[in-house]
């Protein structure tokens, strides 16, 4: 049977972190961990949901489509959500109107230092956009650890292994 949030609240697990962090490949994790244990989830990557050009950042875009996309998981009973997104720990009451049914929230921020970010984002970025992103992923590392409030869980990556991360995730956000 799968194991459902008791008193049908829903449940909002935020990801965010600075580019080569992990939080893709940790929610991925979590995912198989949680379905391994027949937990009833949906992971949505919020990257997906406003990728546009040009960006539609003023309209609200990924907002408005997560309400769209959470209503139809929400019709078939989900109540779980695993939400990425870079700055998505600074957005929480947002992400939270959004899904429009006063989920409970928790904001992690994976952590990585430099070299580390570095490292994983030249496993996928090459020339120019490399330098570009780890140059990003720099000023995001720094802007997200001054905006976060003490209120989000920092959660370090470095030297650490996906399901580790995501078993720790998994503590931090259900206690069922």
């Amino acid at each position: 049977m799968t194991a459902r949030c008791p008193g049908g609240r829903s449940k909002l697990l935020v990801i965010g972190g600075r580019s080569g962090v992990g939080k893709s490949s940790v929610a991925f994790a979590l995912h198989d961990l949680l379905s391994a244990e027949d937990v009833q989830h949906a992971l949505i990557e919020g990257d997906a949901l406003d990728l546009a050009w040009p960006r539609p950042w003023e309209h609200r875009l990924a907002e408005r489509n997560l309400a769209a996309v959470w209503s139809n998981y929400r019709a078939l009973g989900y109540r779980r959500l695993v939400y990425t997104n870079t700055v998505s720990v600074l957005h929480v009451g947002d992400l939270q109107a959004a899904m429009g049914d006063d989920p409970d929230a928790t904001a992690v921020l994976l952590t990585a230092n430099d070299h580390t970010a570095a490292h994983r984002l030249a496993r996928r970025e090459h020339g120019d956009a490399l330098a570009a992103h780890v140059e990003r992923s720099a000023a995001a590392a720094r802007a997200l650890e001054a905006e976060a409030t003490d209120a989000v869980h920092r959660v370090p990556t470095d030297g650490r292994g996906v399901v580790e991360i995501a078993r720790e995730l998994r503590l931090l956000w259900l206690d069922d």
